[in-house]
C-alpha cells in the first residue's frame, strides 16, 4: 500500500511539524498495554516487510541489552558496516531511538514518516511502540544498512520487535521489572524474555545465575533454537578489573584466552561484552571475523545514560534495585571524589525504596524530586518518600522542583549522581546541556 502523502515541510515548519507528529504519536500509549505481534506485523507487510531487507541481531534482558547493544553496534560500526540501531526509551529527543551510524533520524525523515502513514497507523489500531518499531525498521530498509541491533522494549515473546527473524537472539541478566505483565517470579520473566529465541537461529544465554539460565537454556531447546551459547559452559569470564576508564576481562573459549577492554564501567559490563561476543561469534562467517577483531573494536563503545559521567555529574538511568546496587558498585570501584550528592526520582510503580537503599550506601546526601517529563499517572508521592526516608533515618531531602534540585546539589558536592529512571537523566541532560550521543 502507498502511504498519504502531504505537502513537503519548510525548514521554518520543521521543529512545530515534529513535535505535532509526536503528540499524536504518544497520544497511542493512552490505555491498557496490547502487547501481541500481529498489528506490528501486517503494518510492516503494508509497508513492504523492510525488516526482512537486512540481518538483525536481537537483544532481550532486564539488566544489560543496552550495553549488549552498544557493544554490537561499535564492532559492527568499526569493521565498516552501515548499522541501524534500535532502542528505546530515549533520554533528551524521540530521534535517539532510531540511529543509523551514530546518526539520529531526522525530525523531517521522523514527522514525514509518522505523517504519511497515520492513516494506517489510526486503521489499523497501532500502538505507540509499534508504530515506533516500523518506522524504524523501515527507516532502516531505506538507508540500505547491512545490518541492524535491535532492543526488544518490553518482555520478548510478545513485544513488537519480535517480528524480526534474527542471524543471532541473546537474552542478558534478567531481574524484576514490569512484573505486571511479564510475572511475578524471575522464572516467568525468563520465560517471556526467552519467546526472542527461534528455530534454526543461534541463541545465546547471557544470564549468570544458575537457576535462570538453565531455565533459558530449557527455552531455547523448547524453541528448537540452534546453536545455543551459554555464559559458563560456552564461556567463562573472569579477572575482571574496574576502573574509571572501564572494564578489563579475560575472556575464555574453546581453549584460548583473551584479555579484553571495554571502555564501559562495571563488573557486569564485563558479562554484557561477553554476550555482544557470543552472538557475533555464534553468527558465523563474517560475523565471527568481526568478534575476532574485538581487542580492536571494542574502545569504540558508547553508552548514553549508563555511568556517563561529564564531571562532577554522573549519569545512570537505573530504575530498579538491582542497577542502583551496580550503580553503587561501581562508584565504589572507580572512587568517585567525595562528597557525593545524589539527585533521584523514580517512578511510582518501581522499587524506589530499593533503589534509594542501595544509593544511600555511596552518597552522603539523597535529594528526591520530580523529573518534569515522568508521565502524571506514574509520578511518586514525595510525601510518602519523605516520611519513609525519616524512618528509616536515610540521609533524603526533598525539593519539588527539578532545576532547584539540581543547583542545590552542585553546591554542596564533587560528584553528584543523577539516576532513577529515563526521564530523571534525560530532563538533567536537558538541563545541563549534556548530548547524549556525543563522544
Amino acid at each position: 500500500m502507498t502511504p498519504h502523502t502531504v505537502p513537503a515541510i519548510g525548514s521554518e515548519d520543521t521543529e512545530s511539524a515534529y513535535h505535532a507528529a509526536l503528540r499524536r504519536l504518544f497520544a497511542r500509549t493512552g490505555g491498557a498495554w496490547r502487547l501481541g505481534l500481529e498489528r506490528v506485523a501486517e503494518l510492516l507487510g503494508r509497508l513492504g516487510n523492510p525488516h526482512r531487507a537486512y540481518p538483525v541481531f536481537h537483544v532481550a534482558g532486564t539488566n544489560g541489552k543496552g550495553s549488549t547493544v552498544a557493544t554490537l553496534d561499535a564492532m559492527l560500526r568499526g569493521s565498516g558496516l552501515t548499522v541501524g540501531r534500535y532502542t528505546s526509551p530515549h533520554l533528551v529527543d524521540f530521534s535517539e531511538r532510531v540511529v543509523v551510524n551514530g546518526v539520529p533520524m531526522s525530525h523531517a525523515e521522523i514527522t514525514e514518516w509518522l505523517t504519511n502513514w497515520e492513516p494506517v497507523l489510526t486503521e489499523l489500531g497501532a500502538t505507540f511502540f509499534e508504530a515506533t518499531t516500523a518506522m524504524a525498521l523501515s527507516h532502516f530498509a531505506s538507508c540500505g544498512v547491512d545490518v541492524a541491533v535491535v532492543e526488544v522494549g518490553l518482555g520478548g515473546r510478545l513485544d513488537a520487535t519480535n517480528v524480526v527473524q534474527p542471524v543471532a537472539a541473546g537474552v542478558t541478566q534478567i531481574g524484576f521489572d514490569h512484573m505486571e505483565f511479564l510475572g511475578e517470579t524471575l522464572e516467568a520473566i525468563a520465560g517471556e524474555k526467552a519467546g526472542i529465541y527461534k528455530a534454526g537461529t543461534l541463541a545465546v544465554v547471557g544470564d549468570t545465575s544458575p537457576g535462570i539460565r538453565d531455565r533459558l537454556l530449557v527455552h531455547a531447546e523448547r524453541a528448537h533454537a540452534a546453536p545455543i551459547l551459554v555464559t559458563e559452559r560456552d564461556w567463562t569470564v573472569n579477572e575482571i578489573e574496574v576502573g574509571a576508564g572501564g572494564t578489563t576481562f579475560t575472556l575464555h573459549v574453546n581453549g584460548v584466552r583473551r584479555r579484553l577492554t571495554t571502555p564501559l564501567v562495571g563488573h557486569f559490563q564485563a558479562h554484557n561484552a561477553a554476550v555482544a561476543l557470543a552472538m557475533l561469534r555464534g553468527a558465523g562467517g563474517r560475523w565471527a571475523e568481526i568478534e575476532a577483531r574485538a581487542e580492536e573494536l571494542l574502545p569504540a563503545v558508547r553508552l548514553a545514560g549508563r555511568f556517563h559521567q561529564s564531571p562532577p555529574w554522573l549519569f545512570d538511568v537505573a530504575h530498579n534495585a538491582d542497577g542502583a546496587a551496580t550503580v553503587v558498585a561501581n562508584l565504589l570501584a572507580v572512587g568517585m571524589p567525595h562528597p557525593i550528592t545524589a539527585v533521584v526520582c523514580v517512578l511510582r510503580d518501581k522499587d524506589w525504596r530499593g533503589i534509594i537503599r542501595a544509593v544511600a550506601k555511596a552518597a552522603e546526601r539523597i535529594v528526591v524530586t520530580i523529573a518534569p517529563t515522568s508521565p502524571a499517572n506514574r509520578v511518586w508521592d514525595l510525601h510518602e518518600v519523605e516520611a519513609w526516608a525519616r524512618e528509616e533515618q536515610l540521609p533524603v531531602e526533598r525539593i519539588d522542583d527539578f532545576t532547584s534540585a539540581l543547583a542545590h546539589a552542585r553546591a554542596e558536592a564533587e560528584t553528584i549522581l543523577v539516576t532513577g529512571s529515563f526521564h530523571t537523566v534525560g530532563d538533567a541532560m536537558e538541563r545541563l546541556q549534556v548530548h547524549p550521543l556525543a563522544r
